[in-house]
């Protein structure tokens, strides 16, 4: 595909966010590896939330996209570190591709202070 996505980042409705899926993308390039990926990608989805007033503890729900399952202990590892002992529900699962060959795919609902 070339040119822009069809996307915005996160779509504000109703006191939620939609946050739309974050890979591991920095400054147009890939972090090397699961670990990093979800790491950036996880930087990248917090990003998105406090642009729109809110924080991670806002966070209600997660879907984690791997193109491997025998990435799910590094990438919980690394989600642990930014969700700690009370994370929002989540969902993972295994996909064929994900887009810019990336190897995890991160999006979420949040609900948005004062709503």
């Amino acid at each position: 595909m070339s040119g822009p996505l069809p996307l915005r980042p996160g779509v504000a409705a109703g006191g939620w966010l939609a946050v739309s899926g974050q890979v591991g993308l920095e400054d147009g390039a890939l972090a090397d590896g699961v670990r990093a990926q979800t790491a950036q990608a996880l930087a990248n989805l917090r990003q998105v939330v406090e642009s729109h007033g809110a924080g991670l503890t806002d966070v209600v729900k997660t879907n984690v996209f791997l193109v491997s399952m025998d990435d799910f202990a590094v990438m919980n590892e690394e989600y642990a570190k930014v969700f700690g002992d009370e994370p929002p529900a989540r969902s993972a699962v295994a996909v064929h591709q994900l887009p810019l060959g990336a190897l995890v795919e991160i999006e979420a609902w949040v609900h948005l202070p004062g709503h």
